[in-house]
C-alpha cells in the first residue's frame, strides 16, 4: 500500500448507493458514508433529511492513487448518478442529495473541474452538470446502521430497486476495477 493515500468525499444522492459501489473499487482502501458542508455540527441522519442542516449526504473515499487514480473514481462517479439533476437523484429530493465532489487538495479540485469541462463540452448529457467542486468541510460520519448498509440489507427494497442497478452497471462498465 502507497504511503500517499489521499481522501476526497462524493455526494451522488443517498449515500448507500454510493457506498454499495466504491466499496466494490479496487484501490479505494476505505469507503464512509457521512454528511459534509453544512452548518451544524454532528448532525443527525433526520437533521440532514429536514435539509436544514446544509448537510449532503456522501461517501468519503480513502484511495490509493498507485492503484487508482481520482479520474477513473469521478468517471465512476459519474457513471453512478445523474450530475444533471440539481438537488435530486431519481425520488430523492433536496439539497442532502445534491450532487457534489468534495476535495482535499487542490489538485482534485483541478481534476474534478477539467472532467466536468470536458463531459460538458462533449455533450455526454443532454443537459449542464450541476455538481458543485468544493473544499470538503464539517465532515461527520453517518450513524452505524448506515454504514455498509447494501451489505447488510440486500434484499431490501430500496437495495434491490436503486442501489443493486449502480453495483451492475459499475461492474459492467468498470469490470477491470472490480475488486
Amino acid at each position: 500500500m502507497s504511503d500517499s493515500l489521499q481522501t476526497v468525499a462524493l455526494g451522488g444522492g443517498c449515500f448507500w448507493c454510493t457506498e454499495a459501489v466504491f466499496v466494490r473499487v479496487l484501490g479505494v482502501d476505505d469507503v464512509e458514508s457521512g454528511y459534509c458542508n453544512g452548518h451544524t455540527l454532528n448532525p443527525s441522519y433526520p437533521q440532514v433529511c429536514s435539509g436544514d442542516t446544509g448537510h449532503n449526504e456522501v461517501v468519503k473515499l480513502v484511495f490509493d492513487p498507485e492503484r487508482i487514480n481520482l479520474r477513473e473514481i469521478l468517471e465512476i462517479f459519474f457513471l453512478i448518478h445523474d450530475p444533471t439533476t440539481l438537488n435530486r437523484q431519481g425520488h430523492d429530493s433536496g439539497t442532502q442529495y445534491r450532487s457534489g465532489i468534495y476535495f482535499s487538495t487542490p489538485e482534485q479540485e483541478a481534476l474534478a473541474k477539467e472532467l466536468i469541462r470536458e463531459m460538458s463540452q462533449s455533450g455526454v448529457y443532454r443537459s449542464a452538470i450541476v455538481t458543485e467542486v468544493v473544499p470538503l468541510a464539517n465532515y461527520w460520519p453517518a450513524e452505524d446502521y448506515h454504514q455498509d448498509y447494501f451489505e447488510k440489507n440486500p434484499n431490501q427494497g430500496y437495495c434491490l430497486a436503486v442501489a443493486a442497478p449502480k453495483v451492475a452497471k459499475f461492474r459492467k462498465t468498470f469490470a477491470r476495477l472490480v475488486k
